[in-house]
């Protein structure tokens, strides 16, 4: 089954405001037209958003000052803003709008160029109904008995954006967010640092205490990490005992504090592990920013790279600690 295109989803019928444009009359549209955001564009870009929430903070502010209003839309709009393409899908839609808390996600043509709104209530609807969709798939494989049941799984499984076993993000999630999240960093010039971490020894730990016990191990790392975290960082399944973070907004010293501090945390466990030079369960770590002299690096990929470069940097310093890319 084909994904659903936002193009397909999208309102398209959506106009732009001058960032120059008095708040007073984007409230007036807002109310005639009764809509929840207004676009603030710039040659047909979109540049900054104003929704509901901003114009209840603007009509608090006007108690105070009444000339508010006369104000240009830039003094409140939000900015920069996420924008996806018209080609992209309604899983790309999910993964951005989860990670970045939007209820508003403007849609972009080939060009840049505003091309349409999708909602949170558009998303939801539309997941609601792959669901459906997919349900009656599974249905009609087991009425006919001609479609292979795990394919249909399978499918359905590719829909998920998290992993079953460690409860965090999937390798399918972490793509999509890593290249909206890089696409953002090259536009606006937005930091933002990977950090690449596995369980030291864990196969040993697998040999010796089974494989059960290694899928709880994992569970609990990634348990640990999250508690670590703030709330604008993200952590997702890479593979094995890997785990991938991405943390926003935060150069490599920033990311390098809170890594070690998320390693020590989890030595703090102090989950046996006798097949270990330490005597307990610990991890390494490396990490790598996007932007390194003030330019950003060409792609997601290569800034994962570096950051499996430092990891081995910290494996071969004898572990349990984490090591920021050169």
């Amino acid at each position: 089954m084909q994904e659903i295109k936002l193009r397909d989803l999208m309102t398209s019928e959506v106009r732009g405001v001058d960032r120059h444009a008095p708040l007073k009359k984007i409230v007036e549209s807002m109310a005639h037209h009764k809509i929840s955001c207004k676009l603030v564009t710039e040659n047909d870009e979109p540049i900054g958003i104003i929704t509901e929430r901003d114009m209840v903070k603007l009509l608090l502010a006007t108690a105070a000052d009444p000339s508010m209003l006369e104000h240009p839309a830039e003094e409140i709009m939000s900015h920069p803003i996420v924008t996806l393409r018209e080609d992209e899908s309604l899983y790309d839609a999910m993964v951005v709008t989860r990670a970045e808390k939007l209820r508003h996600l403007p849609i972009v043509d080939r060009n840049g160029k505003l091309a349409g709104l999708v909602t949170q209530s558009d998303i939801a609807k539309a997941h609601f109904h792959v669901i459906e969709l997919q349900a009656e798939m599974i249905e009609r494989a087991i009425k006919e008995k001609t479609v292979d049941l795990e394919e249909a799984n399978a499918e359905l499984q590719a829909m998920s954006m998290e992993d079953a076993l460690m409860e965090i993000g999937n390798r399918r999630a972490m793509e999509v967010d890593l290249e909206h999240t890089h696409a953002a960093s090259m536009r606006n010039g937005r930091q933002y640092c990977v950090a690449l971490a596995d369980v030291d020894y864990f196969k040993k730990y697998n040999d010796h205490y089974g494989h059960g016990a290694g899928d709880e191990v994992l569970r609990i790392v990634a348990k640990t990490f999250e508690e670590c975290m703030r709330k604008s960082d993200r952590i997702y399944r890479y593979g094995g005992e890997e785990v991938l973070l991405l943390l926003s907004d935060t150069d490599s010293e920033g990311a390098l504090i809170f890594m070690k501090r998320a390693i020590e945390a989890l030595a703090k466990v102090g989950i046996p592990h006798c097949e270990s030079p330490y005597g307990f369960l610990t991890s390494s770590a490396g990490i790598a920013p996007a932007i390194v002299n003030g330019k950003c690096r060409a792609t997601w990929q290569e800034v994962v790279e570096e950051a499996d470069k430092a990891l081995y940097v910290s494996k071969n310093a004898n572990r349990n600690t984490a090591s920021a890319a050169a």
